[in-house]
């Protein structure tokens, strides 16, 4: 311990003398940690925020469409157009399923609409959804105010209707909304609900742009959808991927599948969406890691040609403690403890660079920027090992000087 101590001391003190050589060669250690900090954190960050706003379904629910996931990368649409529709008889069917809670059954025309009252209007974007009593459970969704469309509204078809917060924001800012009367193309709904907001897609596309209406209403003023949308909920979150099997097993059933064909439908979670994001992550982490790993190179080269003229400029010094008895396991650790101590400093300064980057982008912006734990540890054992890489050369060129050339020395 007492010669690590004398070691760390001697490193830091070499340090202090040559100040300005010193910040120079830190340069590219100090750029690597803070690459590899700044750049985890907003990609963890941006994890973080595409998990909360792709987070369209319940923690116990997944999703049954004839069209794909929401994803990246070419998808053959033609082949797709081509299945079969998922009707609300196949809907009803997945009821009576063992770990199958219940099914939200939604009908949706392509086309959005512009909702109005008699003195405002929204734009036409607002999607107008047909739906069960399920869709609040399917969706998380949370009321502000009123309630949620019921089995009785279905059976009486009753055109009464639940506001995005978005479309309540638009056509009733002072909050009134609750039994006044909107219009769909000219078809009068009674508001029963206020929907808390949801937020946005990426600060892209909101997701409070809706309104939700019993589904036989629904049909009588907008006419009927084709192709249906489900949200199977499971009996609990446990439970989810036994609900999946079930439904994927019954619904192949259904639709007359052989053994050896494919589903002519997808099924989809929060998490198989958001996986979809992870690999795009983990490509921006690699890329990263590749750019921390060339300015270590760098730097770790620096800290080489460092440690050799500090070798040449210590010579006599060297030499005068190998006559002294020091022995060259001692003069190696010494030049090691320099590059190392030298390396971790530029790993330090850049991780505190990195997360003040982070906490600048957290701060100034609504991007949840997070500094993972990993990162700051990669960067300290990267910039450590790149000292302790690049410094054994140097150190070992040191111990083998012989104590009375070295001596000799001017």
């Amino acid at each position: 311990m007492t010669a690590f101590l004398d070691n760390l001391a001697m490193a830091l003190g070499t340090l202090r003398s040559n100040p300005l050589r010193s910040a120079l060669t830190l340069l590219g250690i100090v750029i690597g940690a803070m690459t590899v900090v700044a750049m985890m954190s907003l990609t963890e960050g941006l994890r973080l925020k595409v998990k909360n706003d792709l987070a369209f379904l319940g923690s116990d629910s997944f999703a049954v469409t004839k069209w794909p996931a929401p994803g990246f990368g070419d998808k053959d649409w033609e082949s797709f157009k081509k299945r079969r529709p998922i009707t609300r008889e196949l809907g009803e069917a997945l009821r009576a399923l063992p770990h199958v809670a219940g099914v939200s059954i939604e009908e949706a025309h392509d086309q959005r609409f512009a909702i109005s009252t008699a003195e405002k209007a929204t734009r036409p974007i607002i999607e107008v959804v047909g739906a069960v009593p399920d869709l609040e459970r399917a969706r998380s969704a949370t009321l502000a105010a009123g309630r949620f469309i019921s089995d009785s509204d279905i059976q009486l078809s009753r055109r009464v209707a639940v506001l995005g917060f978005d479309v309540a924001d638009v056509l009733f800012p002072t909050g009134d909304a609750l039994g006044q009367t909107i219009r769909v193309k000219g078809h009068p709904f009674e508001v029963i609900g206020v929907a808390a907001r949801m937020g946005s897609v990426l600060g892209l596309e909101s997701k409070d742009a809706w309104v939700v209406v019993p589904w036989t209403a629904f049909e009588l003023a907008l006419g009927r959808v084709e192709n249906t949308n489900l949200t199977v909920i499971a009996t609990s979150t446990e439970d989810l991927p036994k609900a999946q099997d079930e439904v994927v097993t019954q619904l192949r059933r259904l639709r007359g599948l052989g053994p050896l064909q494919e589903n002519d439908f997808d099924t989809f979670t929060n998490d198989s969406v958001n996986a979809l994001f992870d690999n795009l992550a983990l490509m921006v982490n690699s890329a990263s890691l590749a750019v921390c790993a060339l300015a270590l190179l760098v730097g770790g080269i620096g800290i080489m040609n460092i440690m050799l003229v500090s070798v040449t400029e210590r010579t006599r010094e060297i030499g005068v403690r190998m006559a002294l008895g020091a022995r060259r396991r001692r003069i190696l650790s010494q030049f090691v403890s320099e590059a190392v101590v030298l390396s971790l400093l530029g790993g330090l300064i850049g991780v505190g660079l990195g997360a003040l980057i982070a906490v600048g982008v957290r701060e100034l912006t609504p991007f949840p920027a997070s500094v993972p734990l990993w990162a700051v540890l990669l960067s300290l054992a990267s910039a450590s090992g790149a000292g302790l890489l690049f410094g054994i050369y140097p150190a070992a060129r040191a111990s083998r000087l012989d104590p009375v050339e070295a001596m000799r020395t001017e």
